[in-house]
C-alpha cells in the first residue's frame, strides 16, 4: 500500500497546547491489540475526548464543531513522548490530521510519524508563540505547511523553516514508503547485481 503523499497543505488548526503529551494519552494502551488502522481515529485522545459514560466531552477541542476538518494540530512542547507505539500516528492520521506543530517531538514518535504520512513540524519557541497568538486572534486562520520548501507560514508571518530528515521528505513528496522507494530502483538494482554477479 503506497504511503500518503504530502507536498503542501493549507488548513485550519486544532490547538492542544498541553506540554509533555505522551503516546498513552494520544492512544491509550488498551487499544494497542488491534493491528488494523481502520477506525483508530475514533480512539484518538480517548480518555480526554469521552466521559466515563462514553459520551463525547464537549469541552475537549477535537469535539468542538470548529475542529471538524482541520488537518494541522498545534501541540505543546515535547509532543509524543513515552512509549514507541506506532498506533499514535495511526490514530492522529485516522482522525484526519496530516501535520503536527511543536517545539519538540520525541525521536521515536517523529520517526513513526514520518513513516505514516504525518509531518512533524518543529519550530522555535518564538515562532510557536507567534502561531498560538495568531490562532487566539483568529481561530480559523489558514496555516500552510509546505514540504517542498520545508516551511510553515500563515497570514502576516514570513515562512518559517523546519528541519526534516531528507530521505523521509523525499518519500513523502513521492507518496512512497521505504519499500516503494526501493522498488522504484528495481532496474538499477538488477543492473548492479548483473554487473557484480
Amino acid at each position: 500500500m503506497p504511503a500518503p503523499q504530502f507536498t503542501t497543505l493549507t488548513s485550519r488548526c486544532v490547538v492542544l497546547p498541553n506540554t509533555d503529551v505522551d503516546t498513552d494519552q494520544i492512544i491509550p494502551a488498551r487499544f494497542l491489540k488491534i493491528t488494523d488502522k481502520l477506525g483508530l481515529g475514533e480512539k484518538l485522545f480517548c480518555d480526554w475526548r469521552y466521559r466515563d459514560d462514553g459520551s463525547p466531552n464537549p469541552e475537549f477541542v477535537l469535539n468542538r464543531p470548529e475542529s471538524k476538518g482541520a488537518q494541522i494540530l498545534v501541540a505543546g512542547h515535547n509532543f509524543g513522548c513515552g512509549s514507541s507505539r506506532e498506533h499514535a500516528p495511526w490514530a492522529l492520521t485516522g482522525w484526519g490530521l496530516r501535520a503536527v506543530v511543536s517545539t519538540l517531538f520525541a525521536d521515536i514518535f517523529r520517526n513513526n510519524s514520518l513513516k505514516n504520512g504525518l509531518v512533524p513540524v518543529t519550530v522555535e519557541p518564538a515562532a510557536h508563540t507567534a502561531l498560538l497568538t495568531a490562532l487566539q486572534r483568529q481561530p480559523d486562520l489558514p496555516v500552510t505547511v509546505d514540504l517542498r520548501t520545508t516551511t510553515i507560514a500563515w497570514p502576516g508571518q514570513a515562512p518559517v523553516s523546519f528541519p526534516i530528515d531528507p530521505f523521509a521528505r523525499d518519500c513523502l513528496l513521492q507518496g512512497v514508503d521505504e519499500l516503494g522507494y526501493l522498488l522504484a530502483l528495481e532496474a538499477q538494482i538488477k543492473s548492479y547485481e548483473t554487473a557484480h554477479a
